[in-house]
């Protein structure tokens, strides 16, 4: 049975605010509003702001190309910017709102059909236009902005955390997400590695960043393009290490990337697999900026082998931070992790600790709010070999995830009896107060001590099943056992939802082989992701016949957690198998208005 485990790195990351050179920046860009302008409903004040008038970015002759994060941010004064984007199930569009909050009076105003495709954020928001020493014009394109991005205050009177996520989500599936910035807050405009790399020869140019006019007109934003100077360094892995001050920035991105490098699916593809980038690092050579993953699934942290359906994807890390940590001479407080506002799916969020004992007294299951585990359709759906552990196979892999529609939170403790291989695992519950006021027993955790395991798993979670035309089940997976991690956001609209929830990573919520006791958590709006792909939780089509299939997943198969809805559990996914032994395909029709697989 496979996890997702983080490879030992246990420790918090640091949780800096925006970098005082950005806060600097950023506050002389921002004009008050004045005392008079405030309406009934007042309307946040968007602007856009650079935190620097100049950048050095990096292109590496093993693997050329420039991430243009350039340092621009957008800012919101007179009232916090948000976002509710929507939809009402996968055959209806997506669709979005801006919505007003004066003291306790809310109000909405929808905005333009089509605005948005998707929930990773606004297309084509940021137009770039670059020149170089000649005035040539050498690159125009436009980005998206998730208002989420690597934000941070832009005045000490700001409040101090913003209430809004850390990520727009990019699950296929997802359901609903709250984009915002907060009142005082900068966001980063930046796409971060989401974007694509550009090509471009060493050398200086000037950059011009706006809003697009469809924006400006949509939200009020005044029309003040920002200049930023761009010095592009050409570097090699090989050459020599940097000057004190960089080399101690790069080592401590370098054991980060080591870090994030080491997941992936558990040696078979994983990043450093695939580049050899952890190598670099771990010896201590000048870390090159990181090679982008696929997009993470957007809830949090994705330092968690099996979770997928893609690879850990490293941060955009604004530039002012990059710059002020360099003025410290230390990267360590601008390594990427649990930092208000951060996005890109590199948040780590604690777990929490479970209660101090086992609970006594009589079990019961009290008449208050219960969590509703849900199902999502299969996707990232592959058909692989059996890599060298079973060569000659062939394996369709998926990934899968469930979710809690709430009104509560999954809340299940393990408690092990000394000398016993197994925990007992307790689901516990709440009333409306948060105080405990119920058990029950719901199964066993077990220890998965394989390498690339090596934490506790809640038993008979969810379970596979590939069946035939006809809904018959043909194969069953392997895996039901898991380590519980918030890891999407699938509906952070529903009664209850909690942005910025805990164990997003299992080095917080699985344990230690000499746990006594551990808590895992699926909290309201976010799921859990896990991929199929190795044998034994993929699916083995070696010799079935070529046709229609469905992907099930099946949420608490043994009904053992209580929930409000039992009946909601399972969702499907149509396949098509074709090919030959050896050389199997797949096809993934549609499901309803979702293409994607």
């Amino acid at each position: 049975m496979m996890t997702r485990s983080p490879q030992g790195r246990t420790n918090r990351f640091i949780r800096p605010s925006i970098a005082v050179a950005a806060a600097v920046a950023v506050t002389a860009g921002v004009v008050a509003a004045a005392p008079g302008a405030r309406t009934a409903q007042p309307k946040p004040k968007l602007s856009l702001i650079a935190a620097s008038t100049s950048v050095t970015l990096d292109s590496w002759k093993e693997d050329p190309g420039v991430y243009l994060d350039l340092g621009t941010y957008l800012t919101s004064e007179n009232g916090a910017f948000e976002l509710k984007v929507t939809r009402k199930s996968y055959k209806d569009p997506v669709t979005v709102s801006q919505v007003f909050r004066n003291g306790k009076k809310t109000t909405t105003k929808a905005l333009p059909a089509g605005l948005v495709k998707d929930f990773s954020g606004l297309p084509d928001f940021a137009q770039v236009q670059l020149t170089d020493a000649a005035g040539k014009t050498v690159l125009k394109q436009t980005e998206a902005f998730c208002p989420n991005n690597a934000s941070g205050r832009v005045r000490p009177d700001a409040p101090a955390n913003s209430k809004y996520p850390q990520s727009c989500p990019v699950n296929p599936f997802t359901l609903g997400s709250v984009w915002g910035v907060e009142n005082g807050w900068a966001s980063n405009t930046y796409a971060g590695y989401y974007s694509k790399p550009v090509q471009l020869a060493a050398g200086t140019y000037t950059a011009k960043i706006d809003v697009t006019k469809k924006y400006r007109d949509l939200f009020g934003i005044a029309s003040k393009p920002q200049t930023v100077k761009v010095v592009v360094r050409e570097r090699s892995w090989e050459e020599p290490a940097p000057a004190a001050a960089e080399r101690g920035a790069h080592q401590g991105h370098a054991g980060h990337q080591g870090h994030t490098a080491s997941q992936g699916h558990e040696g078979h593809g994983g990043p450093a697999a695939a580049s050899g980038h952890g190598a670099h690092a771990a010896h201590g050579a000048p870390a090159r900026t990181e090679a982008p993953a696929g997009r993470t699934t957007g809830a949090g942290a994705t330092f968690n082998v099996g979770h997928g359906p893609y690879p850990p994807a490293p941060p955009a890390l604004p530039w002012a931070l990059k710059k002020e940590s360099l003025q410290r001479q230390s990267f360590a407080a601008a390594t990427v992790g649990d930092r208000a506002g951060q996005t890109d799916g590199s948040r780590r969020a604690p777990g929490v600790a479970p209660n101090a004992k086992r609970p006594t007294g009589k079990a019961s299951v009290p008449a208050v709010p219960k969590p509703d585990l849900r199902s999502l359709p299969a996707y990232g759906i592959t058909v692989s070999d059996g890599y060298e552990e079973v060569p000659g196979k062939d394996y369709l892999a998926f990934s899968a995830n469930v979710w809690n529609a709430g009104p509560a939170k999954l809340v299940v403790d393990g408690f092990r009896s000394p000398g016993k291989k197994l925990m007992d695992a307790y689901q516990y519950f709440y009333d409306a107060k948060g105080k405990q006021v119920g058990y029950t027993p719901t199964g066993t955790m077990e220890w998965d001590p394989r390498p690339g395991h090596e934490h506790w798993h809640f038993t008979d979670f969810a379970s596979y099943r590939l069946l035939k035309a006809d809904k018959k089940e043909t194969v069953r997976s392997g895996k039901e056992a898991f380590c519980l991690a918030n890891t999407d956001a699938v509906d952070y609209t529903v009664k209850n939802a909690n942005w910025h929830p805990g164990n997003t990573d299992l080095s917080t919520a699985c344990g230690q082989e000499n746990s006594i006791s551990v808590r895992e958590v699926l909290d309201v709006g976010s799921g859990d992701t896990y991929t199929q792909d190795l044998p034994g939780q993929s699916f083995d089509i070696t010799n079935l016949p070529n046709g229609t299939y469905y992907i099930q997943v099946l949420a608490n198969p043994e009904n053992r957690l209580k929930e409000t809805n039992h009946k909601n559990n399972s969702a499907l996914r149509k396949v098509v198998l074709g090919g030959k032994k050896g050389a199997r395909t797949v096809k993934v029709p549609a499901h309803d208005l979702v293409k994607s697989n």
